[in-house]
């Protein structure tokens, strides 16, 4: 098995334990579409940030912590901020530097996604909305689902995922696109200029 195949084996199993307010979720029975969606994701990473995230999970697994449980929570500082004050002291806290960083590397990825949708308005139209003030109690935004991500990161993960980022950057790359060409490749089109003009505008 691949590093990325065992690191999205050990997402689905601790997503397959989140628990939800309103019950199991239909997503989480449904393994093809979680594995595409986070396959895509660490196609466009590179080796030290895939081994640092495997790392964290593998010790959080340990630990018995849940990273998937844990970032949905985080999310709910914006999407539910009432519930998320109740139980905000039991998540474990962020470093001053990681905020800081977290929410610089925020700002350099809000550019990139808010760049793939001036590029590719069809198939950004199907995915999540974009900046967090667009978040609702039926809808998480791309900058709020990010925010809780990067929350989970170990600072060494964090710190690499930084590096990985500022590399993107230097080579005028997008790590949206990138990412989105993956999902696009892994779901049977040719390319992201062949899927969106496949797509009926949304």
């Amino acid at each position: 098995m691949s590093l990325i195949d065992d690191i999205v084996e050990l997402e689905w199993q601790a997503f397959d334990k989140v628990q939800n307010e309103g019950g199991r979720a239909s997503c989480q029975d449904n393994f093809e579409t979680f594995r595409i969606m986070r396959k895509s994701q660490f196609l466009a990473w590179d080796v030290a940030t895939l081994s640092g995230y495997h790392q964290d999970l593998c010790i959080a697994a340990r630990r018995g912590r849940n990273l998937v449980q844990e970032k949905y929570a985080r999310m709910m500082a914006s999407t539910a901020p009432a519930e998320y004050a109740a139980f905000a002291h039991q998540l474990p806290p962020l470093s001053t530097w990681q905020k800081r960083a977290i929410e610089m590397i925020i700002e350099t990825q809000l550019v990139w996604r808010e760049a793939f949708a001036a590029q590719y308005p069809k198939l950004s139209g199907q995915a999540r909305l974009i900046r967090t003030a667009e978040d609702s109690a039926y809808g998480t935004s791309f900058e709020t689902y990010l925010r809780g991500e990067l929350g989970t990161y170990s600072e060494d993960t964090l710190k690499a995922y930084q590096r990985m980022v500022e590399d993107y950057l230097q080579e005028d790359r997008n790590l949206t696109t990138m990412t989105m060409e993956h999902t696009a490749k892994l779901y049977g089109y040719a390319s992201l200029r062949d899927a969106e003009s496949k797509l009926v505008e949304s």
